[in-house]
């Protein structure tokens, strides 16, 4: 995946490809700064899906706010929003930790009534992965 403003150090191995989206309805500040020698900032947007690749010892802060000010209010691990590509054995995340399937379906939230008719526990759409 091209980065095209300031591209992943190509010197470094362990490249992961990630994805981070914006559940809230404000706009947020996703930023990398863990990582010498490199820069990644973006705006994301409410609802939008940010798809990225990093390192997997990165860690992707998440600042919302108002007119010029911004808040820390998330720092999540990039291992955490690593996208595991079915069929990808080198993509595995490590220590176990539940990555995003490529072609992961939907759980079956359903429940069945006595009476024999099937509802749906979700009152509104939710985001799949991708």
């Amino acid at each position: 995946m091209a980065q095209i403003l300031d591209p992943i150090p190509a010197d470094r191995p362990g490249h992961i490809l990630c994805c981070y989206v914006n559940a809230t309805s404000k706009i947020q500040i996703a930023r990398i700064s863990n990582i010498p020698n490199w820069y990644f900032e973006r705006v994301v947007f409410p609802g939008q899906r940010l798809v990225f690749e990093a390192f997997s010892e990165a860690l992707l802060e998440i600042h919302c706010g108002m007119m010029a000010s911004a808040i820390l209010s998330d720092k999540i691990p990039c291992t955490r929003l690593q996208i595991v590509e079915d069929g990808d054995p080198d993509a595995e995340p490590p220590d176990g930790e539940a990555g995003t399937s490529a072609n992961t379906q939907a759980p079956d939230n359903s429940t069945d009534n006595p009476d024999g008719s099937v509802t749906d526990s979700f009152s509104s759409p939710t985001l799949t992965s991708v």
